[in-house]
């Protein structure tokens, strides 16, 4: 039988973490004892009030049925109470919000709901490989634009209106920035609503990590009429402790919001109604607990990941926020992929070499703060010991 996949398939490789995790858990298999520092995903819970509303709900038993594909009217409100609260951004919850099962399906509904077969769609080198995969499999013509860390990992504008734009429709951008840590601020945003403007092109911020190890939280809707030519992408995963949960949204103006639910309600349906409730919950969460979890914590857990960092003789930013720290290695080394599978295979642990976000990621790496001070300490020690 000769049978192929879609031709879309060969501009598409499997999900860099998808493969390594695999490759982690043989080596485990044959005892290796793998820690890894790879991934962002918190190993805390929840709070109490959030796993108790889900346990709560999950006993009604009219809570099991299909749910609407909007979100339940407490959660769409829940996201707009949030957003005015820690934003300060207005937004209606019947119109300007679709709750997503998590943010990463936003992209492609997103991508799906604006972009055509050869439109041009602009990704930033560094940044978040789903944006680049994604853009591929709706077949857009991708345009890449660099992020420098002599330019604070911010947008070169002068170099972008150098280029056609006339076929550009969207724009991804990601502040606070994933990998490198970069803060957002009012003035990028503004520079970025207005060159959206300017050009017709719709720019997508993703915006998951403004609570962690930052007191800043800006959105970029809070700009004068971003929500003209702006969708803004969030996320529990990281800011409440609940990336198996899946639960995130979207906001914009109401015709975006139509047009992306058009493509949502056709690929799944609403997320279990208990789940809605525990999230509605979660959104409630004092500002101490946010400063416990995603201030307190992270930053004893990033003094160890700089020390890490130290050993591996990379030097790095100690203003960055978010989850991970971000590194440049030494000269040294021919290839952060060199010296991540040095310190894997030597000192049995996994850190992301920084390709995988681009080849202006090359020659850094990048460590995750969601693993607890004592594995981050044994890890340190491990690599010590291999005099790396």
């Amino acid at each position: 039988m000769n049978i192929k996949p879609a031709d879309r398939l060969n501009s598409v490789s499997e999900y860099y973490f998808s493969t390594k995790l695999k490759e982690i858990a043989q080596l485990n298999a044959q005892g290796k004892d793998i820690i890894s520092l790879g991934i962002g995903s918190p190993d805390m819970p929840p709070s109490d009030a959030t796993i108790d509303a889900l346990c709560e709900d999950a006993r009604r038993t009219d809570a099991h049925g299909y749910q609407p594909y909007v979100g339940i009217p407490a959660l769409t409100q829940g996201f707009a109470d949030w957003y005015k609260k820690w934003f300060g951004v207005e937004l209606n919850p019947n119109t300007e919000i679709q709750p997503l099962i998590g943010s990463k399906e936003g992209i492609m509904h997103i991508s799906l709901a604006f972009v055509n077969p050869g439109d041009g769609v602009l990704v930033p080198n560094p940044g978040y490989p789903t944006y680049m995969a994604v853009s591929k499999l709706v077949q857009a013509d991708v345009l890449t634009y660099d992020l420098d860390e002599n330019n604070s990992w911010q947008p070169d504008f002068e170099t972008l209106e150098k280029i056609d734009l006339s076929g550009v429709k969207l724009m991804w951008v990601n502040y606070p920035n994933m990998p490198t840590g970069a803060s957002a601020s009012r003035e990028l945003f503004q520079k970025l609503v207005a060159f959206g403007k300017k050009h017709s092109i719709i720019i997508v911020n993703d915006n998951p990590y403004s609570f962690i190890l930052n007191e800043n939280r800006l959105s970029i809707l809070s700009v004068e009429g971003a929500k003209d030519i702006c969708i803004e992408l969030n996320s529990m995963s990281k800011s409440h402790n609940m990336p198996g949960w899946r639960m995130g949204m979207l906001a914009s103006n109401a015709q975006f919001i139509t047009w992306v639910l058009r493509v949502k309600s056709n690929m799944d349906s609403g997320m279990f109604r208990p789940m809605q409730m525990a999230a509605v919950a979660a959104l409630k969460n004092s500002e101490e607990w946010h400063k416990e979890m995603n201030i307190q914590v992270f930053a004893k857990r990033r003094a160890l990941a700089g020390a890490i960092m130290d050993k591996l003789g990379c030097t790095y930013d100690e203003q960055q926020v978010g989850m991970f720290l971000w590194g440049k290695i030494p000269g040294s080394y021919a290839d952060s992929g060199e010296l991540a599978d040095k310190v894997l295979y030597g000192a049995r642990v996994f850190i992301t070499p920084g390709f995988i976000f681009g080849d202006k990621g090359n020659r850094y790496i990048r460590i995750s703060l969601c693993a607890k001070e004592e594995m981050l300490q044994q890890a340190l020690d491990r690599i010590a010991s291999i005099g790396v």
